[in-house]
């Protein structure tokens, strides 16, 4: 068995996706700026998809701005927020993606903002009452914190984030990358003025993603060089692209509750049998609570071993595709920014299992009972 349990880094693309595609590869080829049929008939497909993704999340088409992925669109929103705005603070945590933690660095490095980090516990859980004295101290600020972990799947409490940055006048970025397409988005009841998808985490082409930006903030371009994305982003569309990310999140929407249902019940097998299989194992973050974290993710922390060093070779060995963390990383925990900041033992193994809807039970038996032979013929480390 070859299983694939590493669908936080990138997720296979839905065949219903590339049948929505595959005209737009091999038939309509026109420039959407373009004025002569051609471009139309491809302008008009792009401001369909663009209706279908507001629609969807409950924007207006106007609000989305497509862009190459969510990094591409967290920079967006942050470069585009304080250099525009003329924002000279910005609250984050240090548990965010690299997108987002790399990008405020980069501009306080330049001098443009100061940076403050919001407290968390040792599982991860934001201090809210921190959150609120950073806003008071500094009014007018740039805040970004994510809906759900990429690595340990804590899931925050964006509602009530956004009701604090909306009282104290602060502008509201969200990293929804890991959370669109498997919960509904409702930018009428949610207090943000920035969501983010990337179409390869709900099963859409990679290369494309989309920036929510609520209508009157209007913030200079990234991307410079044409008038294309109403001048918010130069360079030609990537049509195809578009196409398969609305039709990505449409599926994702019509089928969200059923699969959630499915992959929650993997996660809660996953649990089981780990517990059962294997000593002293133990979850990362808020990652095996079902209502505290996302149900795609499962961070998994492992006894001290030897075997640790080699984990995931190991795993993919026997034809096991996991995560150590972000995709970023390599080893049991190399390089994890956020197994760092809670303080993780370095002698423990992480592992992050993450599901989609084509995974089965079969594969989290078969994964489990891999990595249980492991541990049962490698010392442990006293």
């Amino acid at each position: 068995m070859n299983v694939y349990f590493d669908n936080a880094a990138t997720t296979p693309l839905d065949p219903e996706v590339l049948d929505a595609m595959l005209p737009f590869m091999r038939d309509h080829f026109g420039n959407p700026s373009s004025i002569h049929g051609h471009g139309r008939q491809v302008r008009a497909a792009i401001e369909n998809a663009r209706k279908t993704i507001a629609h969807l999340i409950n924007a207006a088409p106007a609000e989305i701005v497509f862009t190459s992925c969510g990094t591409e669109a967290d920079n967006y929103a942050a470069f585009g927020s304080v250099r525009t705005l003329g924002l000279t603070h910005a609250i984050t945590s240090p548990l965010e993606h690299h997108a987002v933690l790399h990008t405020l660095q980069a501009l306080q490095k330049a001098g443009d903002i100061q940076l403050s980090y919001v407290r968390h516990d040792a599982q991860g859980r934001f201090d809210l009452a921190h959150l609120e004295e950073l806003l008071a101290t500094h009014p007018r600020t740039f805040v970004s914190l994510m809906h759900a972990n990429n690595e340990i799947g804590n899931l925050n409490d964006i509602v009530a984030i956004g009701e604090l940055c909306a009282q104290y006048n602060a502008v509201f970025h969200t990293d929804t990358v890991q959370t669109m397409g498997h919960y509904p988005h409702n930018v009428q009841q949610l207090k943000a003025n920035f969501l983010v998808g990337s179409a390869h985490k709900f099963h859409g082409p990679k290369g494309i993603g989309f920036l929510y930006r609520r209508s009157g903030l209007l913030v200079d371009a990234l991307i410079h060089g044409g008038s294309q994305e109403r001048n918010q982003r130069a360079g030609t569309e990537n049509v195809y692209g578009i196409i398969g990310l609305a039709k990505a999140l449409e599926i994702a929407y019509r089928d969200m509750a059923t699969h959630q249902r499915h992959i929650q019940g993997l996660k809660d097998r996953f649990i089981e049998k780990l517990r059962t299989e294997i000593d002293g194992v133990e979850f990362n973050g808020t990652s095996a609570e079902a209502d505290k974290s996302l149900y795609t993710v499962l961070s998994v922390s492992l006894p001290p071993s030897e075997l640790n060093e080699m984990l995931l070779f190991n795993l993919d060995i026997n034809k096991v595709s996991v995560s150590g963390g972000s995709a970023c990383t390599s080893g049991a925990n190399a390089g994890s920014h956020v197994l760092s900041a809670l303080n993780a033992d370095p002698d423990r193994g992480t592992i992050r299992f993450s599901m989609s809807k084509y995974n089965t039970a079969e594969e989290v038996d078969y994964a489990v009972e891999q990595l249980a032979k492991m541990y049962r013929r490698q010392p442990l480390k006293i």
